[in-house]
């Protein structure tokens, strides 16, 4: 069994993980605003995710796990200004708010299984289907004496938390309001934030495309109260583990704190863990630098999803990456070539030593970078097929699969050629023996010469 260390945001430190309940260990991830699709640096929050669930049920214990997906909500400005992504991007493509965020939930859902990362007994709670439970929460806190109404909505007054902040350690004192948006003069303080935004036809305006009865008037719910309301829903209060990625800490996570701590006078969760950013080329990934791309433009470039898995693990959670074409294309050689190597690796036992390094580097904070290092070695030192899935159980870059995937369904015209270049080669024609080998890797396959015979396999794009 590992013994676990997370660096727990929370408190700053480094700490060893301990579930609140035996062998289950309760886990909420921030999940996609569904108005477009994941791009890759989103990607990199259930990477994490992932690893941690795995690591944490080859250690021995459950996992009950909980994605929220937002579909409502979810404003172009975290401070509560503009409009709801989803309405937003509705009226762009002449659709309705539910067939928007349905597509590209199904788009993140195809995401996830692209990068192999487990989700089949996952929870995936929309805030849609769960506005009673929100507006449960909004009422303990007025009740509270923690919420105050303005005429755009109901507002949390942070003032009247004095731990507001403490994830992160941030300044409040030291934010500025309004620095890309008008300020709401309205609130109490620059640090507020939406509980409900009323509609605009609840003065005469246009009729949004989701909206609700509230004891506030027709509305919907600010983008944190979701996320405290299924999590306690689904996973009680507190639970274990609450992830996200960096740019969450500032507002999201300690609103989401706030909001909890104050409704219910205990903590939300425990232990907390944050990602860092991806840039692309050195540049922040933004629309006007078109720079954003996500797992189909990696499809697209005939780059295998879960060479991209690699890439990421190659870099520790809390390290901010930049990504490349070149290096992910490096990643992808480099699966492809691991995926022959372990094919011919031999049945032996699991090397234990070698397991128990590996074990200790993924209980350090998950330093992924170290255990991935060792599975090259591991490689290089031709260890056995068994000791390479027993890391693999954590790092999910499916061998097994992916290795009797590319010895699948060889077409007859195929074989017929390498037959003809393995006749070329024992007669030493090498011209022909070139010209066949450059003619079967043009039908996506790859050859490794063995002594007078051949191993013809798929190369790893054709498995897109």
């Amino acid at each position: 069994m590992i013994e676990i260390k997370l660096n727990n945001t929370l408190t700053g430190k480094k700490e060893v993980f301990l579930p609140i309940h035996k062998n289950e260990v309760r886990m909420y991830n921030c999940g996609p605003t569904v108005y477009f699709f994941p791009h890759i640096g989103n990607m990199r929050s259930y990477i994490l995710a992932d690893i941690l669930r795995r690591t944490i049920e080859y250690s021995g214990s459950k996992v009950k796990q909980v994605i929220n997906i937002t579909d409502v909500g979810h404003l172009v400005s975290d401070g509560d200004e503009g409009e709801d992504k989803i309405e937003k991007s509705a009226q762009k493509e002449g659709k309705t708010a539910f067939d928007i965020a349905r597509f590209y939930e199904n788009a993140y859902y195809q995401d996830l299984k692209d990068l192999n990362i487990k989700s089949d007994d996952t929870k995936f709670p929309r805030a849609t289907e769960h506005i009673k439970e929100q507006i449960e929460i909004l009422k303990i806190l007025e009740e509270k004496g923690f919420a105050y109404k303005t005429s755009d909505g109901l507002y949390f007054d942070t003032s009247k938390f004095k731990d507001y902040g403490k994830l992160g350690n941030i300044n409040i004192k030291e934010q500025k309001e309004g620095a890309r948006i008008e300020t709401n003069i309205e609130k109490r303080n620059p640090s507020d934030f939406a509980l409900w935004k009323y509609s605009p036809s609840a003065s005469g305006g246009e009729k949004r495309l989701q909206e609700w009865e509230s004891p506030w008037g027709v509305g919907f719910p600010g983008w944190h109260i979701e996320c405290s309301a299924m999590s306690r829903k689904y996973l009680d209060q507190p639970f274990d583990i609450h992830t996200g990625g960096i740019d969450h800490i500032p507002v999201h996570h300690n609103n989401e704190i706030a909001q909890s701590e104050c409704a219910f006078g205990v903590p939300l969760a425990n232990f907390w863990l944050h990602n860092e950013f991806i840039t692309v080329e050195g540049e922040k990934m933004s629309k006007s630098l078109g720079n954003i791309f996500t797992i189909s433009d990696l499809k697209k470039r005939q780059i295998h999803p879960l060479a991209f898995r690699l890439w990421l693990l190659s870099g520790h959670y809390r390290s901010p990456m930049n990504f490349t074409w070149d290096a992910v294309l490096g990643a992808h050689k480099t699966l492809e070539k691991l995926i022959f190597e372990f094919d011919n690796l031999s049945k032996e036992d699991i090397d234990k030593e070698t397991i128990e390094k590996f074990e200790s580097f993924l209980g350090d904070d998950l330093d992924t970078p170290k255990a991935l290092a060792l599975l090259h070695n591991a490689f290089n030192l031709k260890k056995s097929k068994k000791t390479i899935q027993e890391m693999d159980k954590i790092l999910g870059l499916n061998f097994s699969f992916l290795s009797k995937k590319i010895k699948e369904n060889i077409s007859d015209e195929v074989m017929e050629l390498k037959n003809e270049r393995d006749t070329a080669r024992k007669e030493k024609n090498w011209q022909k023996s070139d010209e066949l080998r450059e003619e079967i890797e043009k039908e996506g396959y790859l050859l490794e010469d063995k002594n007078d015979q051949s191993i013809l396999r798929k190369n790893l794009s054709s498995l897109i």
